[in-house]
Order: C-alpha cells, then structure tokens, then sequence
C-alpha cells in the first residue's frame, strides 16, 4: 500500500486549484485501470485523502462515482474495495464491445480515415514487445480499442467505452500469464489497421468480430479456471 499512496501523492498535483470529486475520481480511475489498486484491494479514506490532499467528503463522493461505474463496490460494515468482476460481467463487457466497436467500424463512411491514433497505440504495443513488457501490450491493446472507438467522433461513446475498458482492466489484471493474453492480439491489430487504411470496413468488421470472440474466451477460460480454484472471489 506504501507504494501506492506514494504514486498519488505524486498525482496530487493534478488536482490543481480545482480539487472535485470528479478529478479525483479521473486519477482514482487510472491508478485502478494501471493496476495500482489491484481487484479486491480495499481503499482507506484516510490514506487516500491525505495522499492527495482532499476532504474526506470529496473522497466519498469520488468513491460513489467510480462506485456508479462499477470498479468500486461499498461493503456494509467493511469498506469500498476495487471490484472483482464475475464471469457474466467479463461476458457483458465483451457483449458491449462487440456492439459498440464493430458500429463504429460499420459506420465509418468513405476512407480515408483519421488513423494516427490507432497506428500509434500498434506502435506503442510493438515497443511494448521488444521490452518485454507484457503489462504494457495489454495497455496499448486497450489504447488501440480506444482510438478505433474514437474514430466515431462521438464524445458521449467515448466517455461509454472509457468506463467499460476501465471494467476490461479489471479483468486483465488477475490474468495469470499477461503475455499469453496480450501477445497474439498485437498482429490482429495491425491486420485490422491495415484494412482500414485500404478503405475495407466489411473486413475490418468480420476481423474485429473474430478478435473479440477469441478474446472473450481466452479471458473467460482463465476467470473460470481462477474462480473455480478460488483464486479469486468475486
């Protein structure tokens, strides 16, 4: 815990001369999202707040928002925890992804398109690789996901998908072997880039289709592996 307070209160500064809940809870959300906080992991007001510095009514009220999106879960008696998703929820995510990304690939019109941003997160990914950093090809597999989903030009799904790709991390992070999960996906981005640069939005679409099933059940496989074992307990 020692190490996690001391990155927020590295983030204090963030909070500038505004200090809301809302801020808060953007710094609480990609401290979990990076795997800070990992799931399960209970979150002390007092800790926290000191870190960075705010009221105790600021903090719950950052905890009732992140609360509302489903990485926090308030326990009677006990404390706010950083969720631990079940099955059905890694399904769920997985169902909005499939209707949310592969509209927006449908939905694209006449290339060609804005795809600097996809093409930089396949870059950020193939650094990630030659590093060795598996953690980090999992972040630019999501940066990716993200910058397609961008392509949209829609503030409001954005600020849909920014929720539910926290949600993903969440599941990511009680993957026992990162690699396994992240490595094959980074070719299968570099396809479907590739077919958005020559304009083929049916291929990118039937591509991406196959990518997410395969994805589901690779993570599911490990969540029900995990859970039955009782590594985890949602």
């Amino acid at each position: 815990m020692a190490e996690q307070l001391g990155g927020l209160a590295d983030d204090r500064a963030l909070l500038g001369r505004t200090s809301t809940a809302e801020r808060v809870s953007d710094i609480l959300r990609s401290r979990i999202s990076e795997g800070f906080f990992p799931p399960g992991t209970r979150l002390s007001e007092d800790s926290i707040g000191g870190a960075l510095g705010v009221s105790r009514n600021t903090l719950r009220e950052a905890f009732r928002l992140l609360t509302h999106e489903r990485l926090l879960v308030h326990e009677l008696n006990r404390g706010v925890f950083v969720r631990v998703l079940t099955v059905e929820d890694v399904e769920d995510i997985y169902r909005t992804r499939r209707l949310v990304e592969c509209a927006v690939v449908r939905g694209l019109g006449e290339p060609p398109y804005p795809l600097e941003g996809p093409a930089e997160a396949v870059a950020e990914g193939q650094r990630a690789v030659r590093e060795g950093d598996w953690k980090s090809l999992g972040t630019a597999n999501i940066h990716f996901h993200r910058e397609l989903v961008a392509l949209a030009g829609s503030e409001r799904t954005d600020e849909l998908m920014r929720s539910v790709f926290a949600e993903l991390r969440l599941a990511f992070h009680v993957v026992d072997d990162p690699r396994r999960l992240h490595e094959p996906y980074l070719a299968r981005n570099q396809e479907l880039l590739q077919a958005l640069e020559a304009g083929d939005t049916a291929g990118a679409e039937r591509i991406l289709g196959v990518y997410l099933d395969d994805s589901l059940e690779r993570v599911v496989e490990v969540y029900r592996r995990r859970v039955g074992e009782g590594e985890i307990v949602p």
